[in-house]
């Protein structure tokens, strides 16, 4: 009877550690690859996200997240949502909703050539007005065609004044808060291939067209009763693509003072954009949680949001017909354009996530819509900081949105 006790104490034994194994290897799969596990729909994504927030990069670094399902009108996952967090070029989408909300999809970026005088005898006596409307697409062909409305005065002399009229925006050419070894663009009111040379390449371009130019250059506002010589303008819609796809600092700087001009005050001031901004983040509901905007790019290192502040923004801007599809087509697409083109080109994700992109020294993020294989259109926000190696950040993003589409 001892021996046959002994025995089975032995295979029981030897069963509960058996079945230990098994459960720990059991639960360890679900932690490391619940991919894997089949769920139903939503639990089935939440598990996934449930295993990546365990990834040993958030040891020692931060993780702010959030995902929203826009088709059943759900939160769907959060991880340190409401947390203040340095949002790097994600900072362009509210710049991007806001400007399509408050301008407008027909809205026009201008810089005007006017002028006040006579012609005599082949000579121009009076002012002539350079309007800048700080227009980043701007180039030398338009400078050509500002040249060539001058020439068609029937004019090879000009005595009076060259004015560089630049009170669209107030002086500063760099943003608050940006760093002064980074790569900046000057944020002039008159530019010419994105740059601040506007009057020196104008007084040059006359003089090449064999106009000679007896007329210094000065700043001044221009008169009511100038006439109009020529008008170059490019469509927010052409300025939103790039700015996004591309994610253009001076072309969402640009927008940022558009959206300033709209107060109706000369010169627009950042300021001015931060309340049109707020305005439109009070239509997203954002009104209790606390944020920072100091630009329009996510360059200055003075700006704070958090993921659920962008999750509602892209949730406001789903809900309003003519803003998202402004908003949806010119965003990154994965696997195929823009700064998203490298990335996300399995199968799974391929097309089947848009989104902006954000990097600065210790900041990676992204933001923006993904699509499920049940049809399901979501929205998120994922902001890794004090991330050292960015690609550690893109890699994590990356997961995240492979564990959205399967």
């Amino acid at each position: 009877m001892k021996r046959i006790y002994i025995a089975t104490l032995f295979v029981v034994n030897c069963f509960v550690g058996l079945q230990a194994q098994t459960d720990k290897i059991v639960s360890d799969t679900i932690v490391t690859d619940t991919m894997a596990v089949e769920l139903p729909w939503p639990q089935n994504i939440q598990a996934r996200l449930d295993s990546l927030v365990q990834d040993p990069l958030l040891q020692r670094t931060q993780l702010g997240l959030m995902v929203y399902d826009l088709t059943a009108d759900s939160t769907l996952y959060t991880f340190n949502a409401k947390q203040t967090m340095r949002p790097a070029s994600t900072m362009k989408l509210l710049t991007a909703v806001t400007a399509i909300d408050q301008l407008g999809g027909n809205y026009k970026f201008r810089t005007t050539l006017r002028y006040k005088g006579e012609v005599r005898d082949s000579v121009f006596t009076g002012d002539i007005y350079c309007v800048g409307g700080m227009d980043p697409m701007f180039e030398s062909k338009d400078m050509k065609a500002f040249v060539e409305s001058v020439k068609a005065l029937g004019v090879d002399t000009i005595r009076g004044r060259l004015v560089a009229v630049s009170n669209f925006k107030e002086e500063n050419l760099l943003g608050e808060g940006w760093c002064w070894d980074d790569d900046n663009p000057q944020l002039a009111a008159l530019l010419v291939d994105r740059k601040n040379e506007f009057m020196p390449r104008f007084v040059q371009g006359l003089r090449d067209a064999g106009i000679v130019v007896e007329a210094p250059c000065s700043s001044d506002v221009v008169p009511r009763d100038a006439l109009t010589l020529s008008v170059c303008s490019h469509s927010i819609k052409e300025i939103l693509e790039p700015m996004l796809k591309e994610s253009d600092n001076l072309y969402a700087e640009s927008m940022f003072f558009q959206i300033a001009a709209l107060q109706g005050v000369r010169p627009a001031k950042a300021a001015h954009a931060r309340q049109l901004i707020k305005k439109t983040l009070g239509k997203a509901g954002v009104s209790e949680i606390p944020y920072r905007i100091a630009d329009g790019s996510g360059l200055s290192l003075y700006n704070y949001v958090t993921p659920e502040i962008l999750t509602r923004l892209l949730t406001y801007a789903y809900r309003n017909t003519n803003l998202f599809m402004n908003l949806y087509t010119a965003l990154p697409i994965a696997g195929q354009d823009g700064t998203l083109k490298k990335r996300m080109k399995e199968p799974e994700t391929n097309g089947k996530v848009r989104a902006k992109t954000g990097t600065l020294a210790g900041i990676s993020s992204l933001a923006g819509y993904a699509m499920t294989p049940n049809y399901h259109m979501l929205a998120f926000c994922i902001i890794n900081q004090g991330i050292m190696k960015n690609a550690e950040g893109r890699g994590f993003q990356d997961k995240v949105c492979a564990a959205l589409c399967k």
